[in-house]
Parts: structure tokens; C-alpha cells; sequence
């Protein structure tokens, strides 16, 4: 038989275990804190996700003290983002886990099971975005001028380096065109359509002549026209342009949505940019970015209270 002092002690053992599952906490050694960082826990379950995702995205197998370095830099960034009140919410953080499921032609919820099959929480890839996103809007909000990089710059690192920026460069003016195929459609459907954009090549001799045609023509689309320069278009379309007349179609190309064309309204020479300038541009922009983020990250983790075990 029970005495009465032993079975409060069995009671209260039993009500204090449902408790601490029914607030979900597990008494799992992944649960105990390894790292208090500015009052902020990070805990075994923590380093034991993270590894995970990072060996799912990488491929490469990271310590446990790289891992803890990340897990601590994740939370003075959130921290010293928040002192100037860069804090995204629940729902932005959902759009940017929903944006890189797109990115990966799926859904959230194929991305959730794909990363739960794996053993990776959405969770956990959700805290790394977070970690990302505000980083680099406190850095560029910040460091705004400093990051900036000039044309004299870029002139000078051009000239260092041997390239020439002086190339041709043009503003284009583009209407797209896509004379739609239905999904799952023949590969005859498909060969009338192009055959279709091939004749409408040789007759379109003008951007209006162009809107005349495809608004009044069934299952086929115009688009607003666009303004792009050199720098903005990939080389292939580029070299394409250019070799257009302006005022007709490019070449039909079979895409997704059907049978896609441009029609080239203008093009006209410009020193906005070339695709050289903007390579240079961004590779400088880059290598600032990252010098004044390893330098500020460096900075808030001396002045963070970080306790390890």
C-alpha cells in the first residue's frame, strides 16, 4: 500500500511530466540549452536542425562549433535589427518561405513535407530566412552611402583590370507576344501555332500594326511595352534585338505558355549602362557589401552577452 507522502510525490511527478507535454517542452538531451545569447536560448534541438538544413542545402557535412557560430550570429543580427526596427512578421515570413517554394516550382506545403522528410522542421528554414532578410535590409539601410559605387570607380577598376567598358550599349523598347497552347496539347497543335507566328513575322512591320493584329486575334496575347537597356537582357536575347529590324518579331521560341515572340519598337544608343559597367558595378557593390557586414557583425557580437556551456 501507498503511503499518503509517497503517492504526493508519484501524483505530483505525473502532473508535472503531462505538464511539461502538454507545453510540447521535450525532456530530450536535444532540448538543453548550449548557448545564451543577450538573453536569447539556443538550444542542442537548435544546432541539431540547423546542421540538418545546412547539410540538405550544401551537401557538406559542418562541426558543431560552425554551426554554433551561425546559430549566434542568426540571433545579434535579429536583435540589432530589431534596435532600428527591422522585425518582418509571422505573415512576411510566410511569404518569403512561399516565395522560395516558388522558386522551386512548389508549393509551401510540398516544400514543408519535402523538408520534414528530411527530418528538417519548416521551422528551422523559416529562422534562417528571417536571420537573412533583415541582415541585408539593416546593411543597406545603414551603410546606404558607403556601399554605393560611382562610375569613376567603376572606370577606374575597369581600367585596372584591362577591361574596356566602351561597347555599344541600347535602350530597347519591347512588346511581348505569346500566341497561347493549352498544356498537353499535340505536338501538331503546337507546329500550326509557330507556323501561325511565322507568317505573322513576315507581315508585322510595326510595333501598332503588331497591337492591331494580336488584340483582335483569338487565344493570343500583347503585352505593355517595356524599356530595357543592354545591361538588363540576357546576351542571347541581346544578340537577338539586335539583329531585328525594329518595328517586326523576333524568332518564334516555344515556351510554358505557348508560342513566344518580341516586337522590337525601338532601340536607340545610350550611356545609361553597359552589361560589362553592370558586371563591374555589382562585383564592387558585392565585395563592399560584405566587408562592412563581416565588419558590423563582428562589432555587435563583441558588445552581445554570449554564456556557452
Amino acid at each position: 500500500m501507498l503511503r499518503p507522502r509517497r503517492l504526493h510525490s508519484l501524483t505530483a511527478g505525473c502532473a508535472l511530466a503531462l505538464a511539461t507535454l502538454a507545453a510540447g517542452i521535450s525532456p530530450l538531451p536535444a532540448q538543453s540549452i548550449v548557448c545564451m545569447v543577450s538573453g536569447e536560448p539556443i538550444t542542442g534541438l537548435d544546432i541539431e536542425q540547423r546542421t540538418k538544413l545546412n547539410f540538405l542545402t550544401t551537401r557538406k557535412q559542418s562541426t558543431k562549433q560552425e554551426i554554433l557560430d551561425e546559430l549566434i550570429n542568426d540571433k545579434v543580427k535579429i536583435k540589432e535589427a530589431k534596435r532600428y526596427g527591422v522585425d518582418p512578421g509571422v505573415s512576411d515570413m510566410d511569404q518569403a518561405f512561399a516565395g522560395m517554394a516558388q522558386r522551386m516550382r512548389l508549393t509551401p506545403e510540398q516544400l514543408s513535407k519535402s523538408l520534414e522528410s528530411q527530418g528538417v522542421r519548416p521551422e528551422t528554414l523559416k529562422a534562417r530566412l528571417k536571420s537573412e532578410m533583415v541582415w541585408g535590409s539593416l546593411v543597406r539601410g545603414r551603410f546606404k552611402e558607403s556601399l554605393q559605387v560611382g562610375e569613376k570607380d567603376v572606370a577606374e577598376a575597369a581600367q585596372q583590370s584591362g577591361e574596356s567598358t566602351q561597347v555599344d550599349a541600347f535602350e530597347y523598347r519591347l512588346q511581348p507576344i505569346v500566341l497561347i497552347v493549352p498544356r498537353g496539347s499535340a505536338q501538331g497543335a503546337i507546329d500550326q501555332r509557330r507556323k501561325e507566328a511565322e507568317s505573322l513575322r513576315e507581315r508585322v512591320q510595326s510595333c501598332d500594326q503588331a497591337n492591331d493584329y494580336f488584340k483582335s486575334m483569338q487565344n493570343a496575347a500583347i503585352r505593355p511595352v517595356v524599356t530595357k537597356t543592354s545591361a538588363d537582357i540576357p546576351g542571347p536575347l541581346r544578340e537577338l534585338l539586335d539583329k531585328t529590324p525594329v518595328g517586326r518579331l523576333t524568332p518564334p521560341e516555344i515556351t510554358k505558355q505557348g508560342v513566344e515572340m518580341v516586337a522590337l519598337c525601338e532601340r536607340k544608343p545610350t550611356k545609361i549602362d553597359t552589361p560589362k559597367k553592370r558586371e563591374i558595378r555589382e562585383k564592387m557593390y558585392t565585395q563592399k557589401y560584405e566587408a562592412k557586414s563581416k565588419a558590423y557583425l563582428a562589432d555587435i557580437r563583441k558588445a552581445a552577452m554570449i554564456e556557452c556551456r
